[in-house]
């Protein structure tokens, strides 16, 4: 199986990301060790908090998150999930599991030995993130979930959702349009380029902001990871992702530790989802769980700065 290194002169010079690259080595059953970027800034000695991005970013999505943190005394971990940014990026679609890119994150805290974790999730961040929660949850003190779902499939969330994604009777799912019509685009279109997506949502965007978020993919050849996260979607309860959502939600209903949500205004395809958090894990109640205006699905473009307060406060008022 090849596997590609985006060059590092692609990532020269982008805006407001003066990060450093730090790098570790992941494994996942069934694969070679893969090289994983992350960021790695703030304090050294400092509460640690780890960002976990999603489709199509990378953790150039948080910069101006990572800002605000670190200017409050926190260390940032802010992660590049295998096949996406400065990360090692398998060119076999198949290599890609929902199983392996939580081996892959776990596999990462484990060896950097992250402990006390404050964990913030959006998009794929989530379901991967929370998942890999549940498998030590004595590492992580507190969550801030954003504008993300965990993929269960499960016929209670019923009429809980804004874009409906869940099993209905014996045999039967009841899945939004729009989200079947994503997963396709991502299956049949040549090309992928990930600033379409975040102009579109999160636009308008300036020309060298919409290059940073394309410069891991200098051509197709480097996507494989991308176009196969969307087909790792759970759409029925017999997807294996749906099972481990399950089990996911399973810890997370038991979670005493505080979790909070700041879900934005502008996001369809997860409102509703803050709720069913606020409602099922048991660190949640009582939380000041807040919505962010004027942000769509991208908060961290859209809204960082006010993103890296909300941690800020969470973490000093959790403490």
């Amino acid at each position: 199986m090849g596997v590609l290194r985006t060059p590092d002169d692609r990532f020269a010079a982008l805006p407001d990301y003066p990060f450093a690259p730090g790098y570790v080595d992941v494994q996942a059953r069934g694969m070679d060790p893969l090289r994983m970027h992350y960021v790695d800034a703030g304090p050294s000695d400092a509460p640690v908090v780890v960002l976990l991005h999603g489709q199509p970013t990378w953790s150039y999505l948080y910069r101006h998150v990572i800002g605000v943190l670190c200017g409050a005394g926190l260390r940032v971990i802010a992660p590049d999930n295998i096949g996406y940014g400065r990360s090692d990026k398998p060119t076999d679609p198949t290599a890609y599991t929902f199983k392996r890119h939580v081996d892959w994150i776990h596999s990462a805290i484990t060896r950097l030995d992250l402990t006390d974790i404050t964990l913030v999730v959006q998009d794929w961040g989530g379901p991967i993130g929370l998942s890999v929660l549940a498998r030590e949850p004595d590492r992580f003190t507190r969550v801030l979930a954003t504008n993300t779902i965990l993929h269960t499939c499960d016929p209670g969330l019923a009429g809980k959702l804004e874009w409906p994604h869940h099993a209905a009777g014996d045999g039967q799912v009841v899945l939004q349009e729009a989200l079947l019509d994503y997963v396709a685009y991502y299956q049949r279109s040549p090309e992928l380029v990930p600033s379409f997506f975040l102009e579109a949502v999160a636009g308008p965007l300036s020309p060298d902001v919409r290059a940073a978020y394309d410069a891991p993919f200098p051509d197709r050849s480097f996507t494989a990871g991308l176009r196969q996260m969307t087909a790792l979607i759970p759409l029925t309860r017999n997807d294996p992702g749906a099972v481990i959502g399950r089990e996911t939600m399973t810890v997370l209903g038991e979670w005493r530790r505080p979790f909070l949500t700041a879900y934005s205004d502008g996001d369809p395809a997860t409102r509703g989802w803050d709720k069913v958090f606020a409602e099922h894990v048991p660190g949640a109640k009582g939380q000041p769980h807040t919505t962010v205006t004027g942000a769509g699905h991208f908060i961290q473009e859209q809204r960082g700065h006010e993103l890296g307060r909300i941690v800020t406060e969470f973490v000093a008022r959790t403490g």
